[in-house]
């Protein structure tokens, strides 16, 4: 379940599953799948970009972070789809990548059940 897409202006939609486990009632959840990166509470999801992704003509080789730790109980038993509207560009034009989640933090994001 690879998904390539290339970006033609327009927002860009990855589905993708993953399992969400509870430890004890008072810990966040525990997220494992496929696709799903990193230690124990502080889970990923990475989308590749540019070279990473298969692209040959681009100067670009970045992965997106997506952390999964803003998820909670609360929004998994909902039974309802989860979403991330995640800005796919750089404050420089460029396209977002991992090192930009670490450096500063991103307030015009979030996960949103829908």
């Amino acid at each position: 379940m690879v998904q390539k897409q290339r970006s033609q202006g327009k927002d860009l939609i990855f589905e993708f599953p993953v399992t969400a486990k509870r430890r004890s009632q008072k810990d966040p959840p525990g997220f494992t799948g496929l696709f799903v990166q990193g230690p124990a509470g502080d889970k990923f999801v990475y989308i590749n970009i540019g070279t990473y992704a298969g692209q040959t003509d681009t100067p670009w080789s970045r992965r997106l972070k997506i952390p999964l730790g803003m998820i909670t109980w609360e929004m998994i038993e909902s039974g309802r789809v989860l979403v991330a509207h995640v800005p796919g560009t750089s404050n420089d034009g460029s396209p977002s990548c991992a090192y930009e989640w670490r450096k500063r933090v991103r307030a015009d994001w979030s996960w949103r059940v829908v």
